[in-house]
């Protein structure tokens, strides 16, 4: 997977955004997480919210992942590429 990085909430996080088209089911990534042991705070039609490895993580429908607090740009996409291949 490819992805850029965008640095939000005053760099202390960071989104990682897939270069490819991706069509994520919320509730099915939030039940997966939720099975592993992560704490589920918001599902919608659009996105998840959970707790992972300290961190709160939220996932978009289109593929976007933030990660709250995050500052390491590598990491990030580190994260994001293990997740979201663990969904397709």
């Amino acid at each position: 997977m490819r992805f850029t990085t965008a640095r939000l909430c005053g760099g202390k996080a960071l989104m990682a955004i897939s270069a490819d088209e991706l069509d994520i089911d919320p509730a099915k990534a939030a039940a997966k997480f939720e099975a592993e042991g992560c704490k589920i705070t918001q599902v919608d039609d659009m996105m998840a919210v959970f707790q992972w490895n300290g961190m709160e993580v939220t996932l978009y429908r289109n593929g976007k992942v933030m990660y709250f607090p995050l500052e390491d740009k590598p990491l990030c996409i580190k994260y994001a590429t293990e997740m979201l291949e663990s969904l397709l």
